[in-house]
């Protein structure tokens, strides 16, 4: 696929993955689900939910260490930047981890790669991120994905990546 079609379905998930309220109690269901399944495939993944003010949801997995806690925290960190999810950023980035054009973006406080998605808020906008790190990037974000549109009963078909 082009990058310009992966650019439009990551612009489409994030449309259609929208939160009508996002709380404590959403951060738990979203955040023990993912830690459910990372646990079940045996990932070794960390799991972050953050609000741009506070942490709301960590686990590490079996085998992540304190480096997928960084990963993820710069990950996040590209969300509440740019406002998108940090796969899109790094698409729309012509896939340069360097961050081409984008001012004093300090590579140890942001990481153009794929696994933090926004909460967005109807009416509102991103307030938070949803962040999983340990897969390969398109898998760390396809898993957040998935578990957002399990917890908003959206069919994971109608926001999959095309192949």
């Amino acid at each position: 696929m082009s990058d310009e079609a992966l650019i439009e379905a990551l612009r489409r998930q994030e449309a259609e993955l929208v939160f009508t309220a996002f709380d404590e109690g959403a951060a738990f269901a979203i955040g023990s689900a993912l830690r459910e399944r990372g646990a079940r495939e045996s990932a070794r993944i960390v799991v972050a939910i953050r609000l741009w003010n506070r942490l709301l949801f960590y686990a590490a997995l079996p085998g992540s260490s304190d480096d997928n806690w960084q990963w993820a925290r710069r990950k996040s960190n590209v969300v509440e930047r740019w406002g998108k999810a940090s796969y899109r950023a790094l698409i729309e980035n012509k896939r340069n981890r360097a961050f081409t054009g984008n001012d004093d973006a300090d590579p140890a406080v942001y990481a153009l790669h794929g696994g933090a998605f926004p909460i967005i808020i109807k009416g509102t906008g991103a307030i938070g991120s949803i962040t999983v790190s340990g897969l390969p990037e398109s898998e760390d974000h396809q898993f957040v994905v998935e578990a957002i549109a399990d917890y908003l009963k959206i069919d994971r078909a109608t926001v999959a990546l095309p192949a």
